[in-house]
């Protein structure tokens, strides 16, 4: 016994024991303000901060312009790194999950609509592009229990045509850089269209896939149920016709899947 309080000695006091909790929350807080989410959060502040510039002084303004390109052209680099740091150095956190695919759509959205307001885009290529966007997105979801759709090549290089034709269309440009800009799209709206029927075939194959899984799995607990409360020998016989059923589903499932991909 030192005749000294607990708290006052370094011990189990009030005091230790708040400060592990706050410890705790520093903790929790320092893994969601990361860099790839300081990132996705800036391509998000930049939305209204490009729209204000857009519109600025009605719009046409090249000056203004400029630095609306700008802020788009900072907002689309940054999503070139955010998903790849927080892959990368094992970043990722579930607003992240959240917040990254809505900067990306929004900023895109944004440019689309305030284009198209402006009558510099045709509104049926901003209908396009979104519609493919909200329907891609909505996919994604439609078989998220199933698997994830992967990012392909195709995807990407959409998201590069869309940038930088979105990109130059903010920009005042007259003679061959208008017409330019012009066929840039064109190939956009192509890539959107062509990524987006790629994205339903691989929604569709994969759901499939899921959704056979599932049923092959079942009737192999089904069979391996009736395997173990089988008796006798003459009992064994319905269990063996199952799991011999359930092998039978499963390779004419995986064979309807290849066909379904080709």
């Amino acid at each position: 016994m030192t005749g000294v309080p607990a708290s006052a000695a370094g011990g189990s006091g009030a005091k230790p024991v708040r400060g592990g909790k706050l410890g705790t929350a520093a903790v929790n807080q320092a893994s969601l303000w990361n860099i790839a989410n300081i990132l996705t959060m800036v391509r998000l502040l930049l939305v209204p901060g490009f729209v204000l510039l857009l519109f600025h002084d009605g719009g046409y303004d090249p000056v203004w312009r400029a630095f609306a390109w700008a802020a788009f052209a900072v907002a689309m680099i940054t999503d070139l790194f955010d998903g790849h740091l927080a892959r990368a150095y094992n970043l990722v956190t579930d607003f992240g999950k959240i917040a990254d695919p809505i900067a990306d759509k929004a900023i895109m959205g944004a440019a689309l609509v305030s284009l198209s307001v402006l009558g510099d885009l045709p509104w049926w290529i901003t209908g396009v592009i979104l519609a493919r966007e909200l329907g891609i997105t909505l996919m994604r979801f439609w078989v998220i229990r199933h698997a994830v759709i992967p990012a392909s090549r195709g995807g990407k290089l959409k998201t590069l045509a869309q940038g930088t034709a979105a990109g130059m269309y903010v920009l005042v440009l007259t003679g061959p850089l208008a017409t330019l800009r012009f066929w840039v799209m064109m190939v956009a709206v192509v890539l959107t269209v062509v990524t987006g029927l790629d994205y339903v075939r691989q929604a569709v194959v994969l759901r499939r896939r899921g959704i056979a899984a599932e049923r092959t799995a079942a009737a192999e607990r089904t069979a391996e149920a009736l395997r173990g409360t089988a008796g006798t020998a003459a009992d064994a016989g319905p269990a063996a016709e199952a799991v011999a059923g359930a092998k039978d589903l499963r390779a004419a499932e995986a064979r309807d899947a290849a066909e379904a991909e080709r």
